[in-house]
C-alpha cells in the first residue's frame, strides 16, 4: 500500500494501554487519567485482528507500545498472535525497561524481535525527576534485554535543555560499554506547547555538538539502518552507534515515513504530529467492521508531513496516543 505521496506504509505502531507505572515530564501530564476508561480499550483479539488485516494489505513491520505495555498481563498472548502473521517480519516493544526483567525471555520466545528502552538518565536523581522511577529497575529490564536473544536492543533518550544535557556523553559511553544503539529524540509538543520554547527545546543539533565536545567527531552513517524508523545514524571514536531522530530541526523529516498509529481505545492514526484519527473500535463493537477498508482510509488520508511547528495544540498526550 502507498500513500498519496508514494510512500510505503508497511509499519502499524500498536498501543496496547494509555496506563503508565512512570509520569514522563513530556507524555503524560499531572493528572491524567484516561486509562478510567479501560473497558472501551481493545480487547487482545480485537488487537491481533486489526494487525492481521493490516497483514493481509502488506504490512510487515509491528510495534507494541504505551502508555507501558508491560502494564497489561496478556501482552505475551498479544505479541505471539501478531508474530505469527504471515507477513510479520518484525515485532517490536517500545518499553520504560521497569519490568521487562521478568519477561525478557518470555516475550523473546513470543517472537518480540527488537526492544527500544527509553532511559533519559543514568544519574538516579535526574532519571527520578523526568520518569518519577527507579533507574535500579530500568537497567535490570535493559540489562535481562540485552542477555536474551532478540535481534535487537535499542536505547531512546528524550532530549530536554536544562533536565538531561549532562547526561548525553554517560549514555554514549553505556551504549559502547553494552555494545547497543542509543537514540537521541527531539521534544515534540504532544503534552505541552511549552517544550518548544528555548528554555526546554535541545535541538539533535546541540546534542551533537556536546557529544563531540567531549568524545571527539563523529562519524557519519548515511546507509546506517537499526530500524524501520527515521533515525540518523552516526558512530562516535568508542564505538558506540547515535541515533537523532529530529523531528522539528530535520527539514525532510516525513519524506520516508511508512507508519500509522492505533490508540489503545481504537483510534486509528495516520499522522502522530496532526489530528485526524479514525475510529475503529465501534465498528468492531458493533460486528460490522470493514478492517481492511479503514486502513486503506488512513494511508489514503496520511498527510505529507506534521505540523509540529505551525503552533500545534495536543488534544491528547503522548500517552493517549502512543509511544
Amino acid at each position: 500500500m502507498t500513500d498519496p505521496f508514494g510512500r510505503i506504509i508497511d509499519y502499524l505502531r500498536i498501543s496496547v494501554t494509555d496506563r503508565c507505572n512512570e509520569r514522563c515530564l513530556y507524555c503524560m501530564p499531572e493528572g491524567y487519567k484516561g486509562w478510567a476508561q479501560r473497558p472501551d480499550h481493545l480487547t487482545a483479539g480485537e488487537l491481533v485482528a486489526i494487525a492481521a488485516s493490516a497483514s493481509q494489505l502488506g504490512f510487515k513491520k509491528f510495534r507494541l507500545t504505551g502508555g507501558e505495555p508491560l502494564l497489561r498481563p496478556d501482552l505475551v498472548s498479544i505479541a505471539a498472535g501478531i508474530a505469527a502473521l504471515p507477513t510479520t517480519r518484525s515485532l517490536g516493544l517500545s518499553t520504560n525497561g521497569t519490568r521487562l526483567a521478568a519477561v525478557s525471555r518470555e516475550l523473546c520466545a513470543a517472537g518480540v524481535t527488537s526492544i527500544n528502552v527509553s532511559l533519559d538518565a543514568l544519574d538516579a536523581d535526574t532519571y527520578r525527576r523526568v520518569t518519577g522511577g527507579r533507574l535500579d529497575d530500568a537497567l535490570a529490564g535493559i540489562h535481562a534485554a540485552l542477555a536474551a536473544d532478540f535481534e535487537s536492543v535499542k536505547l531512546n533518550v528524550v532530549l530536554m535543555r536544562g533536565v538531561n544535557e549532562d547526561q548525553l556523553v554517560p549514555l554514549v559511553r553505556f551504549a559502547a560499554e553494552h555494545r547497543t544503539p542509543v537514540r537521541f529524540i527531539e521534544l515534540m509538543p504532544l503534552t505541552r506547547t511549552d517544550v518548544l520554547d528555548e528554555r526546554n527545546f535541545l535541538s539533535c543539533e546541540d546534542a551533537r555538538t556536546r557529544i563531540e565536545a567531549e568524545l571527539g567527531p563523529l562519524e557519519t552513517l548515511p546507509d546506517y539502518r537499526a530500524g524501520h524508523g527515521p533515525a540518523r545514524y552516526a558512530r562516535a571514536a568508542n564505538g558506540a552507534v547515535i541515533g537523532f531522530i529530529g523531528a522539528l530541526t530535520t527539514p525532510d523529516f516525513c519524506g520516508s515515513c511508512n507508519k500509522l498509529r492505533l490508540t489503545a481505545d481504537g483510534k486509528l492514526r495516520p499522522c502522530l504530529g496532526r489530528h485526524g484519527e479514525i475510529d475503529l473500535l465501534a465498528p468492531l463493537r458493533a460486528g460490522h467492521a470493514d478492517l481492511d477498508a479503514l486502513l486503506k482510509e488512513a494511508i489514503a488520508n496520511k498527510p505529507e508531513d506534521h505540523t509540529f511547528q505551525n503552533d500545534y495544540r495536543p488534544e491528547r498526550p503522548m500517552t493517549a496516543i502512543g509511544g
